[in-house]
């Protein structure tokens, strides 16, 4: 699966230069593969693999907060109620970031009550 997004990622977006990945063996594995694959290619540089648990990760530093809420939670009974929940916490992170859609000129109370009405 990791070696497939990876596939696709590249097809879209190109080939880095530079992947800066968390300690998961499957997402190393999985470019050690493509470069594998690559190698016969003539000017094909390999994609240089940076493993840090944290290092200025993106993805992670925006979900820290989620995590941060949801970890006190015994965690969700079924999907439905997960998907809510961080839908609803995705909203107000966005909204406290000014990234809604329609909120131009509004505080971010107005934003909120626009969403329910």
């Amino acid at each position: 699966a990791a070696k497939r997004f990876f596939k696709k990622a590249i097809k879209r977006n190109g080939r880095p230069e530079l992947v800066n990945i968390d300690k998961s063996g499957s997402n190393k594995a999985a470019l050690n593969s493509i470069n594998k694959e690559d190698s016969d290619a003539p000017k094909v540089e390999p994609i240089v693999i940076r493993q840090c648990k944290y290092l200025n990760n993106i993805i992670e530093q925006d979900h820290r907060n989620i995590k941060r809420i949801t970890r006190p939670m015994l965690g969700f009974k079924n999907f439905h109620s997960a998907q809510k929940t961080l839908a609803g916490i995705e909203i107000m992170k966005m909204i406290k970031k000014g990234q809604m859609f329609g909120g131009d000129g509004l505080s971010p109370a107005g934003q909120f009550y626009s969403l329910a009405a």
